[in-house]
């Protein structure tokens, strides 16, 4: 397996590369030709997963400053997680050598907030059901989403605890909830 930085020098990062984008209002990642051309020949080496809502107002590459190669995300609604989810994260981990998995929601969630109502319609209704199990009952929009992403990392941890590989404990997972409004991102005690 690859090894890329610690968990806590890949959190770090994140933390600088927010900060980078709050006081700017900038993407600052690396997008070049030259970090394309590099990346296509000597392959990826992300050193964070980022699971997030799919919400076009979250981007986490720019979120964090991150450029080509840097990050490995999955994005779904509600960032809620599921056997495909783990399976990715899994990936990311044992073959890419990634170090850190941040489960991140948001504030005004159209998922959480579905979630709430207490019903949807269609295939929606799978991504209201795995957030209600998550919530159990919360009713203040700001402690669901915690509570989701909560239950995103722990789902996470579990996940990674069943992989034989012992390099997978120095795999960091964290929880956080970006700020659709501030650009800040608010990092979660685990």
């Amino acid at each position: 397996m690859l090894k890329n930085i610690t968990g806590t020098e890949a959190l770090e990062r994140l933390k600088t590369g927010n900060k980078k984008y709050v006081d700017n209002n900038v993407y600052q990642g690396d997008v070049s030709p030259r970090k394309r051309r590099n990346t296509f020949i000597n392959g990826q080496t992300p050193y964070a997963v980022i699971i997030s809502c799919s919400d076009s107002r979250v981007i986490p590459e720019v979120i964090f400053s991150a450029g080509i190669g840097e990050l490995f995300t999955v994005r779904i609604a509600g960032n809620v997680i599921a056997n495909h989810q783990l399976g990715t994260i899994e990936y990311a981990v044992s073959h890419l050598g990634a170090s850190l998995v941040v489960m991140m929601g948001h504030t005004h969630c159209g998922a959480v907030t579905a979630a709430l109502a207490g019903h949807s319609n269609g295939y929606i209704q799978y991504v209201v059901d795995d957030i209600q199990a998550a919530i159990q009952g919360e009713t203040d929009i700001d402690k669901a989403c915690e509570k989701n992403v909560r239950h995103g990392v722990k789902l996470i941890q579990e996940a990674l605890n069943h992989i034989e590989e012992t390099v997978l404990t120095e795999v960091q997972v964290v929880g956080a909830v970006y700020d659709i409004e501030t650009g800040h991102v608010h990092w979660l005690d685990n």
